[in-house]
């Protein structure tokens, strides 16, 4: 397949990057600064608030992937994270590609049916604003009455760079956590599970999950 991947450059995007460029996907990294975060993977430089330069950069892919974060600059970051999102659907849309997959956040995620997790008690203050940033951007998705057909990816509550094993769940909405009561997974497995569903397309326009 040919990936149009815009946060490329990222914990996650590098490593969805060299995932993808591992199993023989044709991947154009695509970032501000234009840089390849893997040896051999493609680069261009384009801003993914910019409907124009996403379609220009998009057109023939197969599927575009967005690993871009909330805004950290002490700001709200809702309003901004939303329209580079609303960009990035025109711009798919205009370039005529069918698939888009979203790096999501895991504050969203159900620890009890109707609760979320960024809402109980003790989910760490410095952390809201980009969790309710990731629950906006999810809602506008599933608002979404046509193409592109979507899906959002959901890392474990604790995501970090680590090992690649190969070995993980996957859900839908649900929190999932391991023995211990800890919801973890490598940066490096999340890239796994994103580069399986860009294959099986297994959650089409729906949220999926992924945790140890």
């Amino acid at each position: 397949m040919k990936l149009v991947l815009f946060g490329a450059t990222g914990m996650v995007g590098s490593r969805i990057a060299t995932e993808a460029s591992a199993r023989g996907h044709q991947v154009l990294a695509v970032s501000r600064s234009g840089q390849s975060p893997v040896p051999g993977v493609t680069a261009t430089a384009a801003d993914a608030t910019d409907p124009d330069q996403v379609a220009e950069v998009a057109r023939g892919a197969d599927v575009v992937a967005s690993a871009c974060v909330p805004p950290r600059d002490g700001s709200d970051p809702r309003g901004p994270f939303l329209a580079l999102n609303e960009a990035l659907v025109a711009g798919v849309r205009a370039a005529g590609v069918g698939r888009l997959m979203v790096v999501g956040g895991a504050g969203g995620l159900e620890v009890a049916p109707g609760q979320a997790l960024s809402d109980q008690p003790g989910f760490p203050e410095a952390y809201l604003p980009e969790a309710h940033a990731h629950r906006a951007v999810l809602a506008y998705y599933r608002a979404l009455d046509d193409g592109p057909d979507w899906t959002y990816v959901s890392p474990a509550a604790e995501i970090a760079p680590g090992t690649r094993t190969g070995r993980f769940r996957v859900d839908g909405d649900q929190l999932m956590t391991d023995d211990q009561g800890r919801s973890l997974i490598s940066a490096e497995d999340y890239a796994v599970a994103f580069v399986d569903e860009l294959e099986q397309h297994a959650h089409p326009r729906a949220r999926m999950s992924v945790a140890y």
